[in-house]
């Protein structure tokens, strides 16, 4: 399976045009069909995104009403029901104690409910494909929160399932939500149109001092400590670089209209899982706490990467590109220096993408219309996933070497119960082992 797609850098992935909280993606699937009067969601992952981008798709104007509720956890669901009751929008709030769910089935039993129309997926990312491939499966349209995989087997779960999702005419939104921020539109429209030239090569940046942790409990086994504390453990996660930094390289992929065909770099735990540095090593699983990584695209462009979680440290989340006739700093403050002429800034009041996204996708649905996200959300993924194998094993990989990978991160996935072995094992010492640049194997 190759990376690369045939199309223009100007229609790549969909520049949106908003207005009015409708929006119009080029080169992505449109379908024309009936709209719904009322449109009935459920929400499966009920931390703090997923109960945020509950909040948020009950904010459209259209009439939604959010039906049922599922996570791993029922003290996680119902903290959800609880936190939608004070939102503003208690009449759309239509879940009972028949429609709330727990357990790692339970997203199963909201595929089941036939007055479900649309899906928030938004459980920790290594679910992501099983549960994107099962809502398709059913017939469900599809928002799901990035990272949507850990691996490459999970991504080429979800590009297969999005290739029924086509053929079904069913929804497909992805949460980068960069995508639907005006700001962002613009400022990559007029660099995709020449404002600085031919590219030469791109710095992305997610720099910053890490996040939450949960630490273990004495009553927990090892599946419910790694699924409660999955920001650590890469079956879940997929490490920081994969989780956070995606919304930096995508940025660049959407510029280029293509994906990186290589990539090399380094990386470790310099802080991170050190007993002498770290007071929550035990809870720091076994992801790395820095990398640097070197993207080449197919016409020998260059994006340079850095992603840290270390406190201490300078924080840098932005994204930079250069060309032969200036630069922009894509991200805030959106801005282009061309070599000659007046610098741009972007002149309009910033967006917040994550409500963007929402109204977007609700009032398409509520006019009959869909448009697919999948495609651009799984290879902007695989695009960090490739940066980890190469960080994790000290290598040159390829993005097919990546894609087409053997190592599965959890091989069985679909079966996996609160009684089962979790995926990793801890060492004797108490922690877990991270990956050994030279001698992991990632293909």
């Amino acid at each position: 399976m190759s990376n690369q797609d045939s199309v223009s850098r100007r229609n790549f992935m969909g520049s949106a045009a908003l207005a009015s909280a409708a929006v119009s993606f080029p080169n992505i699937l449109t379908a024309k069909s009936k709209g719904k009067e009322v449109i009935r969601f459920a929400l499966i992952g009920c931390g703090g995104r997923g109960k945020g981008a509950a909040a948020q798709v009950m904010n459209s104007p259209h009439k939604t009403e959010c039906v049922a509720l599922a996570d791993a956890f029922m003290d996680t669901a119902k903290g959800a029901q609880n936190y939608l009751k004070h939102v503003g929008h208690e009449d759309k709030l239509k879940v009972t104690d028949d429609t709330i769910f727990a357990g790692l089935d339970a997203y199963k039993k909201v595929m089941e409910m036939d007055n479900v129309d649309l899906v928030l997926l938004t459980t920790s990312p290594g679910f992501r494909p099983l549960h994107f491939e099962h809502a398709i499966n059913k017939g469900k349209h599809v928002f799901m929160e990035k990272p949507v995989g850990t691996d490459g087997a999970g991504i080429r779960r979800v590009l297969a399932a999005n290739e029924i999702a086509k053929q079904k005419n069913l929804m497909v939104a992805v949460g980068l939500q960069r995508h639907h921020e005006p700001n962002y539109i613009e400022t990559v429209e007029r660099i995709q149109d020449g404002a600085i030239g031919d590219l030469s090569y791109a710095r992305v940046f997610w720099n910053g001092g890490g996040v939450w942790t949960k630490k273990r409990t004495s009553s927990q086994n090892d599946m419910e400590y790694q699924v409660r504390n999955w920001f650590y453990f890469n079956w879940l996660c997929g490490d920081h670089i994969v989780e956070q930094h995606i919304h930096n390289t995508d940025i660049i992929n959407w510029i280029k209209g293509a994906y990186p065909i290589k990539a090399n770099g380094h990386g470790g735990r310099q802080v991170r899982g050190n007993p002498a540095n770290d007071p929550d090593w035990k809870d720091h699983g076994e992801i790395f706490d820095h990398h640097f990584v070197e993207f080449e695209y197919a016409d020998g462009f260059r994006m340079y990467s850095q992603c840290r979680h270390i406190k201490g440290c300078s924080q840098n989340v932005s994204e930079h590109i250069y060309g032969t006739d200036g630069y922009s700093q894509v991200g805030g403050p959106h801005t282009i220096f061309p070599k000659s002429g007046d610098p741009w800034r972007y002149p309009g009041k910033k967006v917040g993408g994550h409500q963007q996204e929402q109204l977007n996708m609700i009032d398409a649905l509520a006019r009959g219309e869909v448009y697919n996200e999948g495609d651009y959300g799984a290879k902007s993924t695989m695009t960090n996933i490739l940066g980890r194998c190469a960080t994790y094993s000290g290598k040159e990989v390829t993005f097919d070497q990546a894609l087409n990978s053997k190592v599965e991160l959890c091989p069985n996935i679909d079966s996996l119960t609160w009684e089962s072995e979790a995926p990793v094992q801890m060492n004797s010492a108490g922690g877990y082992d991270a990956p050994v640049p030279g001698k992991t194997r990632v293909i």
